[in-house]
């Protein structure tokens, strides 16, 4: 008897230690890039940037000061980050601004991406040494652009009417949101084909199926929403501020959770049901209601962005880097230019200056969140060329990531209305 109550005080000791373990990584995670974000912005650089180097410092394959239990369930919290901000995209988006550059939308979802897959390709394999296949799969988890990057800075500009008379934010924001399905179905299909599995081509009608359901059951789950609140207020009890946020956020929640619980019966986008449901409702609620969410969730995403961009920091490994020198540096650039090709062919029709093309394909460069999620796939699949396309990975991150950042946050008074 008293073995077994020696053993229980031992367990829960160590429950114990394990649980201020994750509360001292948490306290540094916020504390920590809390100052390195504000020190970035007073040398003139975006918060994020400090942010990533927090992680990169506090992570595993540095300092290894944020414990494994918080590590365990990073992916998560990323996502919960992300769904925090596209939630408030959506409060911030017109659909009529959408229908001004519908086409340049279009084609930003998915030719920019191709030409990168392209880029690499082609030169991955001399650079590189490594199969076709290969090539592609390299090229598929490096063409995503970050929406975590991304988003938030398009947002900021719609808040400052800044380029919203030619709906540029609107534009990038809802490409860059489809881009990341498009380059995701490829990644997965071209990870299977270099495992030797079977690819058919109805795998790639994936990308409109997911796009289409997406929206479409956002929409839906978006009108539902407001009708609720409508009749309860009409019933004279008025649901808060606060609560709506809170339901938003769980069935946003939900939506997300579906995509993995669908994802072997039919492709489902759970990100873009997100920005579609909140996208809705702000059409049907007042202004002052989706004012009063919106400005609640951006309150939220000063928390949320620490633990983000912190956490994607502390997936990178910088001894990965070193392993493949300048020549890795040389591709990323490589793939950036001719990326810049597909993004200039995309918004060719449209009516922007150059002074807002120039805004347009910088703000369609930066990589993280995807980089960060699936970098490690192919190695962890057991592929010859795993650690280069993780090495890549890397050197998008961080040469990207901070390159975007920086000239859309230095850039956008001069080169947009």
């Amino acid at each position: 008897m008293t073995s077994v109550t020696t053993k229980g005080q031992i367990s829960s000791v160590f429950l114990s230690q394990k649980e201020e373990f994750m509360l001292i990584s948490l306290g540094l995670i916020i504390i920590i890039g809390l100052i390195l974000g504000f020190v970035c912005k007073k040398i003139k650089i975006p918060a994020l940037i400090g942010m990533l180097f927090t992680g990169i410092i506090l992570g595993p394959h540095v300092l290894n000061l944020i414990d494994s239990k918080t590590l365990s369930i990073s992916s998560e919290l990323r996502q919960i980050a992300l769904i925090i901000i596209l939630i408030k995209a959506g409060l911030s988006l017109d659909i009529s601004d959408l229908k001004k550059v519908g086409k340049s939308a279009v084609l930003l979802s998915f030719l920019p991406a191709s030409f990168e897959i392209l880029a690499y390709f082609i030169f991955a394999r001399i650079f590189f040494k490594i199969r076709a296949i290969d090539a592609l799969l390299m090229g598929s988890v490096l063409a995503a652009v970050s929406p975590a990057v991304v988003v938030p800075r398009m947002v900021k500009l719609i808040e400052e009417k800044r380029g919203v008379n030619k709906s540029i934010p609107q534009m990038i924001l809802a490409g860059s949101s489809c881009d990341d399905i498009f380059v995701l179905v490829l990644f997965s299909s071209f990870l299977s084909m270099a495992k030797g599995d079977d690819v058919s081509f109805i795998s790639l009608l994936n990308v409109p199926i997911s796009i289409i359901l997406g929206i479409l059951f956002g929409s839906i789950i978006g009108f539902i929403l407001y009708f609720v609140f409508e009749y309860f207020y009409k019933k004279d009890y008025i649901i808060r501020n606060s609560t709506k946020l809170i339901i938003l956020l769980a069935i946003s929640f939900l939506l997300v959770a579906l995509e993995n619980l669908l994802k072997n019966i039919i492709a489902f986008s759970g990100l873009l049901s997100v920005i579609a449901m909140s996208c809705v409702f702000k059409i049907k609620a007042s202004d002052e209601v989706s004012s009063r969410l919106s400005e609640k969730f951006g309150k939220l995403w000063i928390f949320a962005e620490i633990l983000l961009f912190v956490l994607v920091g502390a997936e990178v490994n910088i001894s990965y880097v070193s392993k493949l020198g300048f020549i890795s540096v040389i591709m990323v650039f490589l793939a950036l230019i001719i990326r810049s090709c597909g993004t200039l062919i995309s918004i060719s029709g449209s009516n922007l200056n150059k002074k807002e093309k120039l805004f347009t394909v910088f703000s369609y460069m930066p990589k993280a969140t995807v980089q960060a999620a699936i970098g490690a796939v192919p190695l962890a699949n057991g592929l010859s060329s795993g650690h280069i396309i993780l090495s890549m990975a890397v050197m998008g991150i961080l040469i990207t990531a901070p390159i975007g950042a920086i000239f859309i946050d230095n850039f956008y008074t001069r080169l947009l209305d």
